[in-house]
């Protein structure tokens, strides 16, 4: 009896026309999107924070960080809370599809051609029917300085404490 390896289960999600997926490991919640607050001074691909679960997440919107239509978020849209390293990021994408398990073997190294901030972050590509799907290091979406920067936003709005009320 041969011993297969097991199955990694991806969230498969819409991002413009696009297809990509993320291991459910590091998908912490899957919530209706609402409009996060804006916090000034942010890149573009940054839409502000929210509060979930008592902290304060810092929002990107996947849309603008993968350069794809930048129209607004629909009915269908979603914010995927994923848990990078120790911190929760939320992720604004048009749509979650499903929860699919896929042997190691379906998911084949990206093209040698994707280089610079997509080829960080892409782990590999997957068949789906007629499809692709470009699987996601989710710990790998966001570089040093990014990280910085989402710090920044999550410490800015971060409710202060009652010394300056009065």
């Amino acid at each position: 009896m041969t011993m297969s390896a097991p199955l990694t289960r991806l969230v498969t999600f819409r991002v413009g026309a696009e297809l990509f997926a993320v291991d459910i490991f590091s998908v912490e919640r899957v919530l209706r999107y609402e409009p996060a607050r804006v916090v000034p001074g942010l890149p573009a691909w940054m839409e502000g924070v929210l509060e979930h679960s008592g902290r304060v997440v810092p929002v990107i919107d996947l849309r603008r960080r993968f350069a794809v239509d930048a129209s607004q978020p629909g009915p269908q849209a979603r914010l995927l809370i994923l848990a990078l390293e120790s911190e929760w990021v939320g992720a604004v994408v048009d749509q979650v599809l499903d929860i699919r398990g896929v042997a190691p073997d379906e998911v084949t190294p990206p093209p040698p051609i994707v280089r610079g901030i997509a080829g960080e972050f892409l782990r590999g590509v997957v068949r789906r029917g007629d499809s692709l799907v470009l699987v996601i290091d989710a710990d790998r979406l966001l570089g040093a300085t990014e990280r910085l920067e989402l710090g920044r936003a999550s410490s800015d709005a971060a409710p202060k404490g009652a010394e300056g009320d009065a």
